[in-house]
């Protein structure tokens, strides 16, 4: 059942405000491996997320456990430097939780990033995928239990999860800095175990590009709240069963440092114009 309740997204929305005259416009949510881009915010306020009233605590190698905001491109920004997981024992309505906390303070768009194990065989360790709709098999939804209408609908509609504006921004920014996006379908498992190479075949044939184990509680939170949502996945290795080597976090954190200056770029040149 979800117990956060709008008091609880007001409190901690009033603590970050207390900090900072900062209100983002833009929030990102950054996966394993793609905080760097936090190094390239500007009069940045850093917030740890155990100051935070009612946040979570990130416990992931690779999510430092941080909130940044300021200035991205000269945008005012919110960041996440480490998201939440369902696997690591929070309820999705808890993972979801600081895109509420985003919206209160101001942001209307969200760019919510992940590292991927990549379905599609036409693509390759260190890809860029757009994220262009998603399959949720975590079998867990944010907006289970009593609605709070205040935060959005009983029954959001997900038609149109992925902005076609914004994932057609990116493409065109991508091309600008001289390199192709991939786009796909982004599916979430529960995790933390890797998927076996029965369960992507599955995925492939339920039209899987990608797979991980994050974003789409975010995601459906987003949309409930009225966010305009931007989704890029790294593709940080090939899924289990495509190449025949086993798989390990150690690579997922491999990859992204090696395509992390295509990304920092990607991002830093779509975020003015979102």
């Amino acid at each position: 059942m979800n117990t956060l309740t709008n008091a609880q997204i007001q409190e901690a929305a009033a603590y970050i405000q207390s900090l900072t005259a900062i209100r983002p416009e833009v929030g990102l949510i950054m996966g394993s491996g793609l905080g760097v881009l936090g190094d390239h915010i500007t009069d940045a306020v850093v917030i740890p997320y155990h100051d935070i009233p009612h946040f979570p605590i990130s416990t992931v190698e690779g999510h430092a456990g941080e909130l940044l905001i300021g200035y991205l491109s000269d945008r005012p920004v919110v960041l996440m430097r480490g998201r939440f997981h369902m696997y690591e024992g929070y309820g999705p309505e808890l993972t979801a939780f600081p895109v509420r906390v985003m919206k209160a303070i101001g942001a209307s768009k969200l760019v919510v990033t992940n590292a991927a194990g990549g379905i599609n065989t036409n693509f390759q360790a260190g890809d860029l995928m757009i994220i262009s709709d998603q399959i949720n098999l975590t079998g867990r939804n944010p907006l289970i239990g009593p609605n709070d209408n205040e935060l959005g609908v009983r029954f959001p509609d997900m038609s149109e999860a992925y902005s076609r504006r914004l994932r057609a921004l990116a493409h065109d920014t991508a091309k600008a800095q001289g390199f192709t996006l991939q786009e796909g379908v982004y599916l979430s498992v529960l995790g933390p175990s890797y998927e076996t190479p029965a369960e992507i075949r599955m995925m492939r044939t339920l039209g899987a590009d990608a797979v991980g184990m994050s974003t789409v509680a975010e995601v459906i939170a987003a949309r409930h709240a009225g966010l305009e949502v931007l989704g890029i996945s790294c593709i940080s290795n090939m899924a289990s069963g495509i190449l025949d080597q086993p798989l390990s976090h150690d690579e997922v954190m491999e990859t992204t440092e090696r395509v992390k200056s295509r990304f920092l770029g990607l991002v830093k040149g779509v975020v003015p114009s979102l």
